[in-house]
């Protein structure tokens, strides 16, 4: 059985990850109406991930035995007028969730909860990535966005992405 209180931040996370995904998908259609579908693509699998984040906290918790609540998912609230603006609403929201989870593993830490950080391990990872990739996109955004053929070239390259499952199994 988990700790009370790691359980409930647990709980939460769920709640969070669903956000982000939504967030995300927002963003996607932001990029859609804009007429660069690559980033659009890139959001969208964006959103994806979360969504399968959101699904890895909650089968973490029912494996543990514990109740799940599912809460309202906040409506996103960011302007989406500026294409570079956005990428940096992304790296903001993604230290924001690292935050999160640092939040969630120091808990798990205080009351010796091992198995919870062992999880959490791999999240501390991901998010690393999920900052160097929100971060990586800015600086190019920043360095080719003003040009046609920089834009056109690294909306290619974001239109390349694919998806693919998380790593972390249960």
């Amino acid at each position: 059985m988990l700790d009370k209180k790691v359980a409930e931040l647990l709980n939460t996370q769920i709640n969070k990850e669903f956000y982000s995904a939504y967030l995300y998908l927002d963003f996607s259609v932001y990029y859609e109406e804009i007429g660069l579908d690559g980033f659009a693509n890139w959001y969208k699998i964006q959103a994806q991930e979360e969504r399968d984040h959101a699904m890895l906290f909650l089968q973490y918790l029912q494996n543990n035995g514990e109740k799940v609540t599912l809460d309202a998912i906040a409506k996103p609230d960011k302007d989406l007028n500026d294409k570079l603006q956005v990428l940096k609403y992304g790296l903001e929201h993604e230290q924001y969730v690292t935050s999160l989870i640092h939040t969630i593993y120091e808990a798990a830490y205080g009351v010796k909860d091992f198995r919870t950080m062992q999880f959490l391990d791999w999240f501390v990872k991901e998010q690393g990535e999920e900052e160097k990739n929100a971060e990586d996109m800015i600086k190019k955004m920043e360095l080719f966005g003003d040009d046609a053929k920089g834009l056109y070239m690294l909306n290619s390259e974001m239109a390349a992405r694919v998806y693919s499952a998380p790593s972390l199994v249960l």
